[in-house]
């Protein structure tokens, strides 16, 4: 892939005037942002399953627009200090640090390896969190949080095999027996979510536990 990065160049121009220029823009800060940034990256998501390259592309756009909304808004602001570039040159380094098998001496090799690696990487970084639930937003939907969750806890020790192991599945079949799951629990006045976050809640006191124990001296 090439690029000039003269189109980065432009948006970051539109949005210097647009803060400079326009009151709306000019008043957001990065609280009055969150719905929109939630909106457009559920949107994104929309592209991507259902959309075709044309929305693909736009809502990257609108994502990306987010992000130099943000990034301008720290430019202005004395206690952040911080620019698009310095956002971009973070995560750049950061993604060379992670990948020492790409830009350093490691040989790992296959996808496991790789995982393994990154898993190790990020905890070295991250050494003052005590829990592998520490930094996992708790505010996800209940479902893309309980995928999270669940491989924290298969990354401890705990055991997230499923009851019905027999039990054979593809994405059309789970998506109905999701819903019929929903069904049933609106039928009967039952929040699904809450329900999920829940038992979430109790997995995570689950992981604390045994972390805990592995933590103690024999």
């Amino acid at each position: 892939m090439t690029t000039t990065g003269d189109g980065l160049t432009e948006l970051a121009a539109v949005m210097r005037r647009l803060r400079a220029e326009c009151a709306w823009d000019a008043e957001q800060t990065h609280a009055s942002l969150v719905p929109y940034l939630v909106e457009e990256s559920a949107e994104l998501i929309e592209a991507i399953e259902t959309g075709s390259p044309d929305d693909l592309r736009e809502e990257l756009g609108d994502v990306l627009y987010q992000v130099y909304f943000h990034a301008d808004i720290a430019s202005t602001r004395t206690d952040e200090g911080f620019d698009i570039d310095d956002v971009a040159r973070g995560v750049a380094e950061k993604m060379r640090s992670r990948h020492p098998h790409v830009f350093g001496d490691s040989t790992a090799t296959t996808t496991e390896e790789i995982r393994d690696q990154w898993i190790e990487l990020k905890r070295r970084e991250k050494a003052e969190r005590t829990s592998v639930l520490d930094g996992v937003p708790m505010g996800m939907p209940a479902l893309a949080l309980a995928q999270k969750v669940l491989g924290r806890a298969a990354d401890v020790g705990v055991d997230v095999s499923p009851a019905d192991r027999a039990r054979s599945l593809d994405e059309p079949t789970l998506g109905d027996a999701l819903l019929e799951l929903v069904k049933g629990a609106r039928a009967q006045g039952l929040d699904a979510e809450r329900a999920l976050r829940s038992a979430i809640r109790r997995l995570g006191d689950d992981i604390r536990s045994t972390e805990a124990a592995a933590s103690r001296p024999d």
